[in-house]
Parts: structure tokens; C-alpha cells; sequence
């Protein structure tokens, strides 16, 4: 009788064991902290710029003084300088459905929030970028919102249209987008508003403007986040 428990008792003692073996090799699910998705998303879009034409440069991260911005500063995600303008790209990473038109002070994410219109963000960008460029009068700047494929859009028609020069599109169409506009553009003037020289003092004037200072954009994150907030 002794002897039937004992062997009871390791049965039961095993199954225990082989259990708490198995919840230990249960690996928990891995989340990306939303820093690790902004870098993985601006990534992506560098690798689509890099797939640009030779005459095209473009810029990535950057921050430049903006005394009519609340936080003193205006970031911009990515510049890319053309022969025939300047595209100004502001990327975003929502989850849902996107609603909002082009005059609309916020618009609505899955009906569940509300985020500011990224083309009245983009256009406070493009003023401060026009101050710095103030040599470069008649340039032209294309105004583009890119979103991760998480989202799907619901929004004006005419800010998915080639011939405007406010558009919204998917990060994984962002290169696309933009040739098709350059065609565009040399369908109505073939000859080019800027040529290599100006292209490339542009470049420099906006490399130079740059704050790459860590503590300088610390704040001005500080300030968004703020600013944001009320």
C-alpha cells in the first residue's frame, strides 16, 4: 500500500516538473518600442529615396530654427531636392483609418482620436525652410504625408492626385510618387528650374542650418510633447 502512494507521489511529482519546465520555455512576446518603429520606418524610407535619380539629393532628420514655432524649431523628416522643386515629407505611423480633408484643422484616426492636420504641420515646415532658402525665390515645394500601410485612407481625392502639389501616400509608394511627379513636372517645362549647381547649394544651406546639437533637439522634443499635450 505504502509503495502505491510512493509511486502516486512521483507520478504526480513528474507531471509538476515536465509542467513548470514547459512554462518556462514559453518565450514572452517581443514588443518594438515605438523609438525602434520610428527608426525602422525612417529606414525604409531612406532605402526607397537612395532609389532616386542621380540629378535628385535628399536629407533625412532635420531641425532647423523656426521663431513662428511653438517649440522654436521645425523638424522635418525628409527633403528631397529635385531639378524641379522640393518635396518636404512628413511620415507618420497610425494604426486605422485615416479621414480628414485638406482644410480640416484635425483629423480623425479610426474615429477613436484626433491628430492635427500633418499639411498644416508640413506647411509651418515649408516656411521655415523658404526663410533659409530666401535666395531660391521662385522655388517650388511639394508638400507629401507618408503613412505606414497599418492605415488605410479616407480622405480627399484630390490629395491622391499626381497634378496636386499636396499629396498623401503610402511609405511604400513614397519614390513612386515622387517620379511620377517629376514627369509631371517636365511634361508642362521640360527644362529644369534648378540645375546640379543649385541643387547642391541648397543641399549645403540646409546641411548647414541642421541643429545636430543631442541637448537642442531634446528640447525641442520636450516642447512638442508639451505643446501636444494642452
Amino acid at each position: 500500500m505504502f509503495k502505491k502512494i510512493l509511486d502516486l507521489f512521483r507520478t504526480s511529482s513528474k507531471k509538476e516538473a515536465k509542467k513548470n519546465t514547459k512554462k518556462q520555455s514559453v518565450k514572452p512576446n517581443r514588443k518594438i518600442e515605438p523609438t525602434r518603429i520610428g527608426e525602422l520606418g525612417e529606414h525604409k524610407i531612406n532605402i526607397q529615396l537612395d532609389q532616386l535619380p542621380k540629378d535628385c539629393k535628399y536629407l533625412s532628420d532635420i531641425l532647423i530654427v523656426n521663431s513662428k514655432s511653438k517649440t522654436g524649431y521645425s523638424q522635418v523628416d525628409h527633403l528631397v531636392i529635385t531639378p524641379f522643386g522640393l518635396f518636404v515629407i512628413e511620415t507618420k505611423n497610425y494604426n486605422g483609418e485615416i479621414k480628414g480633408n485638406k482644410n480640416d484643422k484635425y483629423w480623425s484616426v479610426s474615429n477613436r482620436f484626433k491628430m492635427y492636420n500633418p499639411f498644416f504641420q508640413n506647411y509651418v515646415h515649408i516656411k521655415a525652410l523658404e526663410y533659409i532658402l530666401h535666395e531660391f525665390k521662385t522655388l517650388t515645394y511639394i508638400s507629401m504625408i507618408s503613412f505606414t500601410m497599418r492605415c488605410r485612407f479616407s480622405v480627399d481625392p484630390e490629395l491622391r492626385k499626381i497634378h496636386s502639389n499636396d499629396l498623401i501616400v503610402y511609405d511604400v509608394e513614397l519614390t513612386e510618387f515622387i517620379q511620377r511627379k517629376l514627369l509631371r513636372f517636365k511634361a508642362e517645362s521640360p527644362e529644369p528650374k534648378l540645375n546640379e549647381d543649385a541643387i547642391i547649394r541648397i543641399y549645403e544651406i540646409i546641411q548647414k542650418a541642421n541643429i545636430v546639437d543631442p541637448l537642442i533637439r531634446n528640447e525641442h522634443i520636450e516642447r512638442a510633447k508639451t505643446s501636444s499635450s494642452k
